[in-house]
C-alpha cells in the first residue's frame, strides 16, 4: 500500500513539517514520487516513522535513533548487545537528569519554604535576594 505524506503523518498523528523533518535529517526515506511529483510512502515508512516517534518518546535524540536504526536495518549482522548499550545509555543519562532536577527542586524547594509569600513589597523578598547571591 502506498500514502501520500498527508496520510502518513495523520496515521502517525504528527504534522506533515515533521515528515519532512525526518526525511531531512535522512531519517526517513520515501518510496517514490507520483507522475504530480508527490512524495510516496510505503508501509515500511509507516513502520520507520512509528520507530522514530516510539524512540523520540524515550529520549533518544535523532542521532541516536539514526543508529537504533541502522542497527535496526541490518540486525541480522548486529549484535543484540550494541543496542542494550545504546538504551543503557540513554538510561544513564536520564537517571543524571533526574538527580540534576532533584538539586533544582530542593534548592528551589529550600528558598520557596523560606519566603513568607506576603503582601508586602518584594524590597525584602528572600527568594529574589537568594537568587541575587553570588557564588550560589
Amino acid at each position: 500500500m502506498s500514502m501520500q505524506i498527508g496520510e502518513l503523518a495523520s496515521k502517525c498523528g504528527v504534522r506533515i513539517d515533521t515528515v519532512r523533518y525526518y526525511e531531512k535529517q535522512k531519517l526517513l526515506i520515501p518510496s517514490g514520487r507520483t507522475e504530480g511529483g508527490y512524495r510516496i510512502y510505503s508501509d515500511v515508512a509507516l513502520r520507520e516513522l512509528r520507530f522514530i516517534l516510539r524512540a523520540k518518546s524515550l529520549g533518544f535524540t535523532l542521532k541516536e535513533i539514526q543508529e537504533l536504526l541502522t542497527l535496526k536495518v541490518d540486525r541480522e549482522n548486529q549484535p543484540c548487545s550494541s543496542v542494550k548499550e545504546l538504551a543503557e545509555t540513554k538510561i544513564k543519562d536520564i537517571e543524571e537528569k533526574l538527580a540534576e532536577l532533584g538539586r533544582i527542586h530542593q534548592a528551589l524547594k529550600g528558598i520557596t519554604d523560606a519566603c513568607c509569600g506576603g503582601e508586602e513589597p518584594a524590597t525584602a523578598c528572600s527568594i529574589l535576594d537568594a537568587l541575587d547571591k553570588e557564588g550560589s
